[in-house]
């Protein structure tokens, strides 16, 4: 009771301390509100609603089930987790935070996941897409496009070290058909079939409930993104930030990493993209340590993910604290997999002007293009925004407001 009353008055009090900055930071707040809405409609939004849309096709006409069918023999003795899980682990990668969440919770739904099998399997499927860490980490803030290469690795081969580690998770638990380890063309064809039948919705309420199911989800992670860059900008305005950089500072100097990087650091405890920036923009800072701190913000995802992912799972009876301590675990595993990685890797191949021919063939490539895709998100990102909203609203009308 005493707990509970405290934690009471804990939220009241920083609701309300919140609301008093809001208004003794009038600018700062519209100011930092508009950075949020901007990289929401220009970047987050086109690039994640066509991954929602089809996901959800997918998922309807029984193609995930077949995916799943056909992975079983891999993803249970990796993750003990069904063969859908493949599909939500690359959904994941290719699209970014929180596809893997959305598509665990809509699985978990459905009956195909047990509620520890989508706790093991939300906590190593979200992850930051290949955009973000080529395009906007790598080339937009550190202007430097083979650091993606360092950063990709770290972080997806730190998710595969999380996913490793909570198979164990949930141990007691009887896993039901793990002893179905022989791939089945046939079994999976017959779950894919099976699927669409069961599927009773006609094609056109199938796209029209993808799409809606979709931009609602968007709208709930564009909200979280434009209130979490205000809190990030109160508490550095508040020099709340600037209190909690002290004491990481003390731990930084354990670990050997310059103080420089804990206000940064703890900018990207809260929000990715600003900790980020704000890491590539500290000066006589030897970039490994740079690349270690990025690594660890883009595994932690931020409070502002968290905060979308513990929404999504909310509807479910997927437990948060199991995802939180995953991503506790991918940013130290991402920032060492950085660390080991970089004299072999970049410094080898990448640091001493080496000529092409030294590169691996997987690294000749020009990195270019994710600079382009990037500003073509910016560019053409807010006018399919706009156009996606008013055909949202459109299908609301079509369907009837509710009263």
């Amino acid at each position: 009771m005493i707990f509970s009353k405290m934690k009471t008055v804990l939220l009241a009090a920083s609701i309300t301390i919140m609301a008093i900055s809001m208004i003794s930071f009038p600018q700062e707040s519209f100011e930092a509100s508009i950075r949020g809405l901007n990289m929401w409609w220009e970047i987050v939004f086109p690039s994640l609603l066509p991954f929602f849309i089809v996901s959800e096709m997918l998922i309807g006409f029984g193609v995930v089930k077949f995916i799943g069918v056909l992975l079983e023999p891999l993803m249970r003795p990796l993750f003990r987790v069904p063969g859908v899980g493949g599909f939500v682990w690359a959904m994941g990668m290719a699209t970014g935070f929180p596809s893997g969440a959305n598509l665990t919770a809509r699985l978990r739904k459905e009956g195909q996941l047990t509620r520890i099998e989508a706790e093991r399997l939300v906590s190593f499927t979200n992850s930051s897409n290949p955009l973000f860490i080529f395009g906007a980490v790598s080339v937009g803030f550190f202007y430097n496009p083979n650091l993606g290469i360092i950063l990709a690795l770290s972080h997806y081969l730190g998710n595969f070290t999380v996913g490793l580690i909570m198979r164990f998770y949930g141990k007691q638990e009887k896993t039901k058909g793990s002893r179905k380890n022989k791939l089945s063309i046939r079994a999976a064809f017959s779950a894919l079939h099976q699927t669409r039948i069961n599927e009773k919705r006609p094609i056109g309420k199938l796209l029209g409930d993808a799409v809606v199911s979709s931009v609602q989800t968007l709208l709930m992670i564009g909200g979280f993104i434009i209130l979490f860059s205000v809190v990030n900008k109160l508490l550095f305005l508040l020099h709340i930030t600037s209190f909690f950089a002290w004491l990481v500072s003390a731990f930084f100097h354990i670990i050997q990493l310059p103080d420089a990087l804990s206000i940064p650091f703890i900018a990207g405890i809260f929000e990715i993209t600003l900790g980020s920036q704000m890491t590539s923009q500290v000066q006589n800072t030897d970039l490994m340590h740079q690349t270690m701190a990025v690594s660890f913000i883009l595994g932690f995802s931020g409070f502002s993910v968290q905060a979308q992912v513990a929404s999504i799972l909310a509807n479910t009876d997927i437990r948060f604290k199991p995802f939180f301590a995953a991503r506790i675990m991918h940013g130290f595993s991402a920032a060492l997999i950085a660390m080991i990685l970089w004299n072999p890797l970049y410094e080898k191949f990448f640091n001493h002007g080496k000529p092409s021919n030294a590169i691996p063939v997987f690294m000749q490539q020009d990195f270019e293009w994710w600079e382009r895709a990037l500003r073509t998100c910016i560019q053409y990102g807010p006018l399919m925004t706009i156009a996606v909203l008013i055909f949202y609203i459109g299908l609301l009308f079509k369907k009837g407001l509710p009263h």
